[in-house]
């Protein structure tokens, strides 16, 4: 259990990315309430980028008027690609402009972490386990790992989630491993799926690297169930995303020390926005904006009044630059 202190000017703000669906809404409030359950005395509140609610600026306004003047700010995401490179800098320093007398620090991403490497190998060997139970013992060299990641127009983003693969790969012992992605870039499942059935393995575990459920998690899960159906002789299983697993915990509260330590320094050498990144580089310097208020806090598909505006990509499109107040390229390390 982590103490921040007595202090309770100094408040936890979780920022979710946000979901049209109320399952993966509900996981991220569960995360946000482990942290208060981490952080006893200390106020945390959570919110979302796009359609759940409660929306990003809303929570960081209700831990301001309960007496805040210290926020630490912690994405919710596994990877630095737009979201925390443009989408969160841009609501922190808009709140932060409009609140010269509160204090707000931004955390790093969860980024390629050991924690959550022990994490995702609990969730694939829980996979491995129960398909053993079904179809008798396999040995991990006859086995075939398919790491799913989200997928951005961000090519460090992309690159990490290989990083992860190989890790796992090497550490647990498969046969091989593939990775593909929920969208955006390529391979895509399907693509990876049929990949990864022709190159001889008796089983294929399907791992998404998600932190919660959502339409992309149960796209992956429906395209492994149609992949079962062209390749009826393959053992093609599916493993849990990482949701509430307590080493993902344990990533969240070592990156709100992080920031209480004065250590989040983030590793940009690969970021398109300041390094001329091949193929990327007409990206260096872009102007930092917000990307999602077409459907900040429009609700979810579970409320009665809520909207199917299609927005399942990965955000490679681009809006008018932000608030004249905010800068080019924050520093968010």
């Amino acid at each position: 259990m982590t103490f921040i202190g007595t202090d309770t000017s100094i408040g936890i703000m979780v920022c979710g990315h946000g979901s049209r669906d109320d399952a993966a809404v509900e996981q991220f409030l569960g995360l946000v309430a482990a942290l208060r359950g981490r952080f006893p005395g200390t106020p945390v509140e959570g919110g979302f980028l796009e359609f759940a609610r409660p929306v990003i600026r809303d929570s960081l306004d209700k831990l301001k008027n309960s007496g805040v003047r210290r926020i630490l700010a912690v994405p919710s995401m596994l990877f630095a690609a737009g979201h925390v490179k443009n989408d969160l800098p841009w609501e922190i320093n808009t709140f932060a402009g409009a609140n010269p007398t509160v204090k707000i620090e931004f955390g790093r991403e969860l980024g390629v972490d050991l924690k959550l490497l022990k994490a995702a190998r609990a969730r694939i060997a829980d996979a491995v386990a129960s398909a053993d139970d079904q179809h008798g013992p396999l040995p991990l060299k006859e086995t075939l790992l398919l790491v799913v990641g989200r997928g951005t127009n961000d090519p460090d983003a992309n690159a990490n989630v290989h990083k992860v693969a190989r890790m796992l790969w090497e550490g647990m012992g498969f046969g091989w491993c593939e990775v593909a992605y929920s969208g955006v870039t390529q391979p895509s499942v399907d693509v990876g799926l049929d990949h990864a059935a022709r190159l001889g393995y008796q089983r294929i575990v399907v791992f998404p690297y998600f932190l919660f459920t959502g339409i992309l998690v149960r796209r992956i899960y429906d395209l492994a169930s149609e992949a079962r159906l062209r390749h009826p002789a393959l053992q093609i299983i599916d493993a849990g995303y990482l949701n509430d697993h307590p080493m993902v915990i344990d990533s969240f509260v070592e990156r709100v020390e992080d920031i209480l330590a004065g250590t989040t320094a983030m590793n940009c050498q690969l970021c398109k926005y300041r390094a001329q990144v091949i193929g990327f580089e007409d990206a260096v310097g872009a102007v930092q904006a917000g990307h999602h208020h077409h459907v900040s806090g429009i609700g979810t598909d579970g409320d009665a009044h809520g909207h199917d505006h299609g927005h399942d990509h990965g955000h490679a499109h681009h809006h008018a630059p932000g608030p004249t107040y905010a800068p080019r390229r924050a520093k968010i390390g």
